[in-house]
């Protein structure tokens, strides 16, 4: 593992640092391309995407904080590692929120705002998983597959374990999500569809790959966090993707 890929000048630079950067980096080239196929202002989307990934990394780390809250409780020295804890689906949720808001603020066309901006997270978040792998945090179960990874100098996963690379597994699954609803967006002509398909797709994803989770993330009953909150995001997507038929039962 390379949680830091190089020193320069004493100054540490980190491997989930850096691929973040990327990631935000790509997502913002990917969103700047598209930009240039609809009528928005390139300076008030760069403005919303700026204020989103802000809000993003803010609601990242809230839902981290609650979703710790009983070990927080238990023990508060937590909180001096939370510049590590970050939660994905905060961070979507929040980022999101942000959209939202600044969508409604210029009188834009939100679910039209959201089909623009939404393929650009799904590739950030595979430059994101790649930064946790070379971190060693999001581990998988211990595995004898040969396709097992031992994690050494991670401040996270145990060494001398071979694991399922789940965050590699995430990677390859976000960068195909990210293709994919690109190549929808040609084929779809209705608004809000590739919103509610990134919904859909992820959530299904990201509940499979927590079977293979290994770290502390918290639990709603026998599930992960992140598989409850999977659940929910996938009924609104299906209602997202569905809400014609139901409008058209409505006025029969």
């Amino acid at each position: 593992m390379r949680p830091v890929l190089f020193e320069i000048f004493g100054i540490k630079v980190y491997g989930y640092g850096t691929m973040i950067a990327i990631g935000v980096a790509a997502a913002l080239i990917l969103l700047n391309y598209r930009i240039k196929q609809r009528e928005y202002d390139d300076d008030s989307i760069t403005n919303m995407a700026i204020i989103a990934i802000v809000s993003g990394v803010l609601g990242g780390k809230l839902l981290f904080i609650i979703t710790e809250l009983k070990n927080i409780v238990i023990n508060p020295e937590i909180l001096k590692n939370i510049q590590y804890g970050f939660v994905i689906y905060g961070g979507i949720l929040g980022g999101a929120l942000a959209v939202y808001l600044y969508s409604k603020k210029k009188k834009w066309n939100t679910l039209d705002v959201f089909d623009l901006v939404i393929p650009s997270i799904p590739l950030a978040q595979g430059f994101g998983r790649i930064g946790c792998f070379l971190a060693g945090c999001c581990y998988g179960k211990p595995t004898t597959l040969p396709i097992g990874v031992e994690f050494q100098n991670s401040m996270f996963a145990p060494e001398g374990i071979l694991r399922h690379p789940t965050q590699l597994y995430s990677s390859v699954f976000d960068f195909f999500l990210a293709f994919f609803l690109l190549w929808y967006d040609r084929k779809n002509n209705k608004q809000g569809r590739v919103l509610a398909m990134y919904f859909i797709v992820y959530s299904i994803g990201r509940f499979m790959v927590e079977f293979l989770r290994d770290d502390p993330r918290g639990t709603v009953g026998i599930l992960s966090t992140s598989q409850f909150i999977s659940i929910l995001i996938l009924i609104v997507g299906l209602i997202f993707f569905n809400i014609d038929k139901f409008k058209k039962k409505s006025n029969v």
